[in-house]
């Protein structure tokens, strides 16, 4: 009955509008407010109004909603946007870094290693800005709008758009509708104390929130009769909830906002306001959730507006709306280039570092990565590009360069309790000595003291070959034990030297040559049953091959790391004295130490594979071997910790750091990481490993086989990751705890 009675309404309604002088369609405007994280929720309205069959006619938005708003605009369908959402790396994009697979290959131990980087400019240090460049941003905004690179107008969009942005010098509201719409989307985003501001036609802009988070005015100025408003924003807080320094700010930048945003509600005919309280505006950890929460929202708006798409093509007749809206933009052809902001570097140095040749053809896709090819140089903190059409069909791509500046002074923090508490300092500077070049010096102050010197030059114009020049000393305490027991405590005194020649492929592969010198002294501090004291040195010759492909340096999701050595240690020369409970053998030939040369070869290994979405594989092998090694002393491999943080330190799940010394050795090891909140994991690890199935050492006497066991929660935060471990061995019946926090000298 009530059917019958809705269709003769609309039947009555149609011979009504019939009768009447014809008046052009309705247009409808979508509105989609800023909210960070919480923006995310938009898709779930977007996939409400296409499935519905609702055709948009206009669209604006500001910040997260200027990103949906300008992907839905430029033709990306909602189910594509969905797909976008979820398989982005939040954690990357909303960084300064750049993925480990694009920094050179000599650059990647050091990447990501210190909590704090302060440039040298002008003579003094600068404090960090504590804001984001989002390097990694631009360039997914740069594959994303790609089909569109041509458009300048945004009117001329599938949908016509516009954003809002805030003028920095002006404090007003800035309607974006032409230029560079990644431009325009990343200054209508650009938090303050977040992100950086953003030059745009000429001036700097910041995140349009600030004035006009809801543009419901605006995109009835373009015209839309009938307004959909999306709002995630929850306004100001309560006084009472407003707790922290960062709170008071938001607060504050927020104020006209919140104003703003009273003038612009009663604007909408369907008002679509988001309660989402357990999530804020930096929740994309969260994201699947906020993405759920949107779904939901538009499944339950979904019958409204299949009631209003049906009752206007009932009275207008169906409106045209096309799957498939977006240009179909494979590759361009570069027929030219400008680069802009270069100073201490060169344009000519600039293009090289991307392997950039006019007359061919380029995706989104290879252009991101050459980007990233000249981001992993270090010279250079941001890149962005634009592409200018030009008569002939090519485009000439512009770029707008800032440089790092040439030195930096970092500092880390590193603790575990085998080489104690230490401040890790380091100085880093390019260009000094030669072009083309890196020198650093790193020191680590604390229970151990560590200093490494280390000059990398590259060979030509920074392609390929390298040498690398590095000197080390390190004085810690070693603990030295019997069957899992502490019986006796050395100092340690470590001085190399030593050079290589190197040729990296590519950004994953290194291969080359090189020869050290090593000089090793021991000196008891705490007496044990059998105690060595004096030095030895000797000179080794090697080959190495490198594999870096992971795509994080702190708990990588995916990619494999290898290492591996081979050489010849050459003759040694000991000056050791030998006491057993205090007092020199009886028979001092009987300890004889050997001298001749051997062979020495190390493999390390780790690889990190995907299961899905928060949990990882972890697969891991180290292996040293020294034939013929029998009589020779301080060259031996140091087994246990769960940390690499020292030379032929070999870890191992289930033992301490200095557990045993064997001159061979083969370890593997199994894991499962999961991510269990934001930043936080538990990994789980077993291992086993042989010893002396080459050579045994005449000093060191240990079982054949070892098996181990670790379980370890992990936060990672400003100070870097803290690591807490529980360990177990089956040959020592013991269980230890193990605590890092930060990266290792």
């Amino acid at each position: 009955m009530h059917r019958i009675c809705y269709l003769m309404i609309l039947l009555l309604a149609c011979q009504y509008v019939w009768a009447q002088p014809v008046t052009p369609r309705p247009k409808i405007g979508l509105t989609l407010s800023g909210g960070g994280a919480k923006g995310l929720a938009h898709i779930g309205i977007l996939k409400a109004i296409d499935s519905a069959g609702l055709k948009i006619d206009y669209i604006t938005g500001t910040s997260m909603g200027s990103i949906i708003g300008g992907l839905y605009a430029i033709g990306y369908s909602a189910d594509s946007i969905e797909k976008i959402a979820r398989r982005i790396d939040w954690d990357l994009l909303l960084t300064n870094q750049s993925s480990l697979r694009s920094i050179f290959m000599e650059e990647k131990s050091e990447y990501s290693k210190y909590v704090l980087e302060l440039p040298w400019v002008n003579h003094n240090f600068r404090l960090p800005l504590g804001v984001l460049e989002g390097q990694e941003l631009w360039l997914k905004f740069s594959e994303l709008f790609f089909p569109v690179y041509n458009q300048k107008d945004f009117s001329k969009f599938s949908i016509p758009f516009r954003c809002i942005g805030t003028d920095v010098g002006t404090g007003e509201a800035v309607v974006m509708k032409e230029g560079e719409i990644i431009s325009a989307i990343r200054s209508s985003m650009a938090i303050p104390t977040v992100f950086t501001a953003v030059e745009y036609n000429g001036k700097k802009l910041i995140d349009g929130g600030l004035v006009r988070n809801f543009p419901v005015r605006d995109v009835k100025e373009m015209g839309a009769d009938f307004v959909i408003g999306s709002n995630v924003a929850t306004g100001l807080l309560p006084s009472e909830k407003v707790r922290n320094a960062l709170q008071i700010l938001l607060q504050v930048a927020f104020f006209r906002e919140a104003e703003d945003n009273r003038k612009e509600v009663p604007q909408c005919d369907i008002y679509v306001p988001f309660s989402m309280e357990k999530f804020n505006m930096g929740s994309f950890s969260d994201a699947k959730g906020i993405l759920d929460v949107g779904l939901e929202e538009g499944r339950r708006l979904y019958p409204r507006f299949k009631r209003l798409a049906d009752s206007l093509n009932a009275i207008y007749g169906p409106d045209s709306i096309h799957a498939d809206k977006l240009p179909h933009v494979d590759k361009v052809k570069i027929s030219g280039y400008e680069v802009h902001g270069v100073d201490r570097t060169s344009s000519s140095f600039f293009v090289h570092t991307l392997d950039l040749a006019t007359g061919q053809y380029y995706s989104a896709e290879q252009l991101a990565n050459m980007v990233r090819q000249a981001y992993g140089t270090r010279y250079y903190r941001r890149i962005v590009y634009s592409l200018i059409p030009q008569q002939d069909g090519s485009v000439n791509i512009i770029f707008d360069v800032t440089e790092n500046p040439f030195a930096f002074a970092k500092i880390g923090l590193h603790y575990n309790r085998f080489l104690g508490v230490g401040l890790v300092g380091n100085f880093t500077i390019r260009n000094f000595f030669a072009t083309n070049s890196r020198s650093l010096v790193s020191i680590n102050l604390g229970e151990s003291f560590r200093i490494r010197g280390e000059h990398l030059q590259y060979l030509g114009r920074l392609k390929n070959f390298a040498i690398v020049l590095e000197t080390q000393f390190d004085r810690f305490d070693i603990t030295n034990y019997d069957n899992a027991k502490q019986i006796g405590l050395y100092k340690q005194n470590l001085f190399k030297v030593g050079e290589r020649f190197q040729v990296s492929m590519n950004r994953t592969n290194t291969i080359g040559v090189g020869h050290r010198f090593d000089w090793v002294r021991y000196s008891p501090t705490i007496s044990s049953g059998l105690e060595l004291r004096g030095y030895n040195y000797f000179n080794t010759y090697y080959g190495f091959y490198a594999l870096n492909s992971l795509d994080k340096a702190i708990f990588p999701q995916r990619g494999v790391k290898l290492h591996t050595e081979a050489g010849i240690v050459s003759r040694q020369h000991p000056y050791v004295n030998y006491t057993v409970n205090g007092v020199p053998p009886l028979n001092p030939d009987s300890i004889k130490i050997g001298t001749n040369s051997y062979v020495h070869a190390t493999l390390d290994v780790e690889s990190y594979t995907p299961l899905w979405k928060r949990s990882t594989l972890l697969l891991a092998a180290q292996a040293g071997i020294n034939p013929h090694y029998t009589n020779n002393i301080m060259n031996e491999f140091v087994v246990g910790g769960l940390t690499k943080t020292f030379r032929n330190q070999i870890t191992f799940a289930g033992l301490p750091e200095g557990s045993l010394y064997t001159a061979n050795l083969a370890m593997i090891q199994g894991g499962l990481r999961t991510q269990i909140f934001s930043n936080t994991y538990i990994t789980a690890r077993a291992n086993v490993m042989v010893t002396n199935f080459l050579s045994e050492s005449n000093f060191f006497k240990n079982q054949n086989f070892y098996s181990g066991y670790a379980l370890t929660f992990a936060y990672n935060f400003a100070l870097g990751p803290l690591e807490i471990s529980a360990m177990y061995c089956d040959q020592t019946k013991k269980l230890q705890s193990y605590i890092n926090l930060g990266i290792p000298f």
